[in-house]
């Protein structure tokens, strides 16, 4: 199973999405800095799943119709930072979507996340992302978890990392830097957090318009250990 996570930097790279789901082809396509007024609905046999409506520039989920069937999707509001107070770029900052899996009958939660930006504080993005994950266990109690996104936590992973093996999840780094605008907030931007995935790899792929690279997460479904079942 493989994900594309892409931050479209303000959407100019949304005409890079066709040719990307072609080549790469990604049971799921989570999107972050999206003008979702004009999203299409469908990207090259993706399906749009949903989209958030509040945010000046959004999130989407959009999945492969021929294998998954969208049960539910929520969209949540993080805490704030002062850049979000003054200049509200964006009220919801996880879009959580549960996919059922057509073939098996199983179950799974996927999300789309971007965190505050660099302006704010570590603390607030380590809060933002612990209660994303709390959040998104709302969707399907016990059922498998992976969000990715734009983290905007190039520094001090490790404090991150522990944070997130203490709430249960997985932390995963792509193989190469996500972010390359400024070289010195060159880094791991967008990745990768889980539980009752087994990630294989993320990799880092070609640069285009935006300044954040899309990263490709290969997973192998939880329903191939028999971790995901309906849930109620």
């Amino acid at each position: 199973m493989k994900v594309i996570s892409y931050n479209l930097r303000k959407h100019r790279a949304a005409g890079e999405l066709e040719a990307l789901v072609d080549k790469h082809a990604p049971a799921v396509l989570c999107l972050q800095e999206a003008d979702t007024a004009v999203l299409p609905a469908d990207i090259a046999g993706l399906r749009l799943a949903d989209a958030t409506h509040r945010n000046r520039l959004g999130l989407a989920v959009y999945y492969r119709q021929n294998t998954f069937e969208a049960v539910d999707v929520r969209a949540l509001a993080l805490k704030k930072s002062l850049h979000d107070r003054v200049l509200k770029p964006a009220a919801e900052r996880v879009l959580g979507v549960r996919l059922r899996d057509i073939d098996h009958n199983a179950h799974l939660i996927v999300a789309s996340f971007h965190a505050a930006p660099l302006t704010a504080l570590n603390s607030l993005r380590r809060s933002q992302i612990h209660a994303a994950l709390r959040e998104l266990g709302a969707l399907g109690e016990g059922l498998p978890v992976l969000m990715v996104g734009d983290y905007n936590y190039p520094m001090f992973k490790e404090h991150l990392g522990e944070m997130i093996r203490d709430a249960g999840y997985e932390m995963n780094l792509s193989d190469a830097h996500t972010y390359t605008r400024y070289r010195f907030f060159r880094g791991h931007y967008d990745f990768a957090t889980s539980v009752g995935f087994e990630i294989r790899e993320i990799t880092t792929l070609p640069q285009g318009a935006s300044d954040h690279l899309p990263i490709l997460v290969t997973v192998t479904p939880p329903l191939a250990h028999g971790l995901a079942s309906p849930s109620s």
